[in-house]
């Protein structure tokens, strides 16, 4: 029977065979795709582990501040990438959750675990109740009310001098004990370096986890086509307003871990240009990949570091420097390299 079957342009079919075989050169391909991912990814973390007994001092605060700023632009690549809402008032979340563990430092001597559960649980807060306004808005008028509540809160912590201490910020506190019964010397560059590595792997971990569940599924089908999905029965509004809690809580991570590294919780960390950064990274990056945030954050802070070492006009250059490549790397530096990859094989 199989040798007469034809199909409709009149061709003989493939043996079941074959098309077993090629099933599974496909599964095997796959396979050694996801197996040499694993090993780029222990060996990257391995080199990430190993960085402070190779390297000075210099490279562990570099290295620091990247993992540092690369949760940062995860965390509105939640908001951005996968729901796709443009914020211009992310850093409020960054810095209130700074200024938390500042003054909870300062004024209590709380162990850092501590500081950043309050600093998480503020954020979110906050993300809360400034989502809860700007999810009723779309695309352009979304993004500029961002704006005006990131500063807003800005405003606020620049002003309110009695409790902020006004431009000066928070300084001259002491990191003391982590927590847990663990006896660390966070003084140390390279202890507090492993602290935020781990911390900022489990919370890539754990957003990672988010994306890819059924929440982050809905998330893109919002981007993508909130009509549609609202059609579906499903409420775009709450759906939106959750990633917006869920990305404020991260960054107030991140800035929970930014206090202790610069000793300082000041009003920059709440304006409007800090709120830039994550937008730079995450479009440097690669939007469309969840480890996009975290190359572009680490080729941010590479350029910004070694233009400053070489002009005053910094400025200028990494603004040609980041246009040249936004418009050319149209799909991030990962997506790009990752295409390129694909090409080559």
């Amino acid at each position: 029977m199989l040798s007469q079957e034809k199909t409709l342009n009149g061709e003989r079919p493939a043996p079941i065979a074959l098309r077993g075989a090629a099933r599974g050169g496909r599964a095997a391909a796959s396979g050694s795709k996801a197996w040499m991912g694993w090993l780029a990814g222990a060996v990257v973390l391995a080199l990430l582990v190993a960085l402070p007994w190779v390297a000075p001092y210099f490279y562990i605060f570099i290295a620091t501040e990247v993992l540092i700023l690369g949760l940062l632009a995860a965390s509105f690549n939640l908001v951005f990438g996968y729901t796709g809402m443009l914020s211009f008032g992310h850093a409020a979340f960054f810095g209130i959750g700074s200024y938390a563990v500042a003054m909870l430092l300062q004024a209590y001597q709380w162990p850092l675990l501590a500081c950043l559960l309050v600093a998480v649980i503020v954020a979110t807060l906050l993300a809360l109740i400034i989502g809860f306004f700007c999810v009723r808005l779309n695309e352009v008028y979304f993004a500029m009310l961002t704006l005006a509540f990131g500063m807003m809160v800005f405003s606020i912590a620049h002003q309110w001098r009695s409790v902020t201490n006004g431009s000066d910020g928070i300084a001259g506190f002491m990191v003391g004990s982590f927590g847990l019964g663990l006896d660390l010397q966070l003084g140390n560059p390279s202890v507090y370096y492993h602290v935020v590595l781990v911390i900022v792997l489990l919370a890539a971990a754990l957003l990672y986890l988010i994306c890819r569940s059924s929440f982050g599924l809905i998330l893109r089908a919002i981007r993508q086509n909130p009509e549609r999905v609202a059609f579906c029965g499903v409420n775009v509004r709450v759906y939106r307003l959750a990633s917006f809690t869920v990305a404020g809580a991260f960054a107030g991570l991140a800035g929970g871990l930014m206090a202790p590294f610069l000793r300082i919780a000041s009003p920059e960390l709440l304006h409007w240009s800090m709120s830039a950064e994550p937008v730079l990274m995450t479009i440097l990056g690669g939007s469309g990949y969840f480890l996009g945030p975290f190359v572009g954050a680490a080729m941010f802070v590479l350029l910004e570091t070694w233009i400053t070492s070489m002009t005053q006009a910094w400025m200028l250059v990494l603004g040609i420097i980041l246009a040249f490549m936004v418009m050319f790397f149209r799909r991030g530096l990962l997506g790009t390299l990752l295409d390129w990859i694909r090409e080559r094989k």
